[in-house]
């Protein structure tokens, strides 16, 4: 099928379009070490790649008994800004999806728990951030970071139409945040979720690979479009 100019493109950044791991896992790292904690490296952190940061720091320091919480906070946001960020390569394939799409006249969005600001450089990195006609993001101290919310705020700020909007990510806070807003959510199994994650939340269809995510997304459209008051 043709893309239609009304069809809209709702991404998750971290675990869609970028392999961000690795800089967020050295960041808390090193915010553990500023905090007088030797990290205990047995842990897989890769859960930590999604939620909202006041959420998962909460979660890391539990573990050594600590709840300094704001204070990591401020340390996770330096340690990012200054090294954590330039660590997120963009998946395969996933600049020829970005690409393709804006060239098909769809319209794209990022919608992500990252602050906005960080988001924006990330995209600016990764010379991405001309195809997209708008971002929702946290505030600069990481509040505001639901995925509701969020998506809300786009599809209001945007005039975007539910049953014209599509939202693709790879944690459930993607899926449950669009299912709110009643919006279809594909989930993505290259990123930092589980196959169970995603289905246990209602994805509406899952994809394995990037090369796949075309198709994928026309096959939502055209569902959506076959049945416009799901």
């Amino acid at each position: 099928m043709l893309f239609q100019k009304s069809h809209t493109v709702l991404f998750d950044l971290d675990g869609t379009i970028v392999r961000s791991r690795d800089g967020i896992v050295d960041s808390i790292h090193a915010l553990l070490r500023d905090l007088g904690h030797e990290p205990d490296m047995s842990i897989d952190l890769t859960w930590v790649v999604g939620p909202p940061l006041e959420e998962l720091i909460g979660h890391v320091l539990a573990h050594y008994g600590d709840d300094r919480v704001q204070e990591a906070m401020a340390l996770y946001r330096k340690h990012y800004e200054s090294e954590g960020m330039h660590k997120t390569p963009v998946f395969d394939h996933m600049r020829h999806v970005i690409e393709t799409l804006s060239a098909e006249g769809v319209r794209l969005f990022v919608a992500t728990s990252k602050p906005r600001h960080l988001a924006r450089k990330i995209l600016h990195l990764r010379d991405l951030v001309r195809f997209f006609d708008g971002l929702s993001g946290a505030r600069a101290d990481d509040s505001g970071a639901e995925k509701p919310e969020l998506i809300a705020a786009l599809l209001r700020e945007h005039n975007i139409r539910r049953e014209d909007a599509l939202m693709i990510g790879d944690r459930r806070h993607d899926i449950s945040g669009a299912h709110a807003n009643h919006v279809r959510a594909l989930g993505v199994l290259w990123g930092y979720g589980s196959r169970e994650e995603l289905i246990e939340a209602g994805a509406d269809a899952l994809v394995s690979q990037p090369a796949e995510l075309l198709e994928a997304i026309r096959q939502q459209f055209a569902a959506a479009d076959a049945h416009p008051h799901r």
